[in-house]
């Protein structure tokens, strides 16, 4: 471990032990870097880190606060991430991968969870979708709004930065794109209604079921395409 990385353990321990808890002020560099045994150059670098991670603000002329720590600040930089991986196409199948685990399950909870008002809002973003059928930017804004609805349903703030975190927004789009190049795009609004549908009834397992289907489609689509080295979609040669 680098001194820099240990200089970052040690601040992250401060806030973990309650020391320096969501929303304080650290010390003043020197008096932070003699709490820590360190040199002023490295406490320094560890701030900037950790400011980078999102752990802690620093506010010019005010000093360096820890952040809320929620996990929507936390997690937002791993869309970024998702989005530098686009060129990767093993990558984006073990990310797929990923949201198949997640998103099924996310909706059962939701189902169970899920308000009259945020169905409403579900339905909004579907009954959108239909009207963007060939509008590949609209069905796309839609689409994750149609998803985050349900599963911000689901109360648990984490699961949605994650599965937001590794859904993609470029990959939406070239999916969507595809998949109304291809006259999908109707079947798939169709898995969208059925995943409505099963949330109407507040069906836990029925709601799964259908998350799964839609997901895994969407899995089964982007593999195909990867595998056929789509260059208009993305960009690259898919690695065998």
């Amino acid at each position: 471990m680098s001194l820099t990385d240990k200089a970052i353990d040690d601040i992250r321990e401060l806030i973990r032990s309650g020391a320096l808890p969501p929303g304080s002020k650290l010390p003043p560099e020197p008096d932070l870097a003699a709490q820590l045994g360190l040199s002023r150059n490295l406490a320094r670098e560890a701030v900037k880190a950790l400011a980078v991670a999102r752990v802690l603000e620093v506010r010019r002329g005010d000093g360096t606060y820890v952040t809320s720590l929620q996990p929507s600040l936390l997690l937002e930089g791993l869309g970024g991430a998702v989005e530098l991986l686009q060129g990767d196409s093993v990558a984006l199948q073990d990310l797929m991968e990923v949201r198949r685990l997640l998103e099924p399950i996310a909706t059962a909870l939701a189902a169970t969870r899920i308000s009259d008002a945020q169905l409403a809002e579900v339905k909004r973003h579907l009954d959108a979708m239909r009207e963007a059928r060939d509008d590949v930017e609209q069905l796309n804004a839609h689409d994750a709004a149609f998803h985050r609805a349900v599963i911000s349903a689901t109360g648990n703030d984490s699961l949605l930065a994650l599965l937001e975190g590794i859904s993609g927004r470029t990959l939406r789009a070239r999916i969507w794109r595809g998949l109304v190049d291809d006259k999908a795009a109707g079947r798939t609004l169709a898995e969208h209604e059925a995943i409505f549908n099963a949330l109407s009834t507040r069906d836990a397992a029925l709601s799964q079921a259908a998350a799964l289907l839609h997901v895994s489609n969407t899995e089964q689509w982007l593999r195909e395409h990867l595998r056929s080295s789509e260059p208009l979609l993305f960009g690259t040669t898919a690695r065998k």
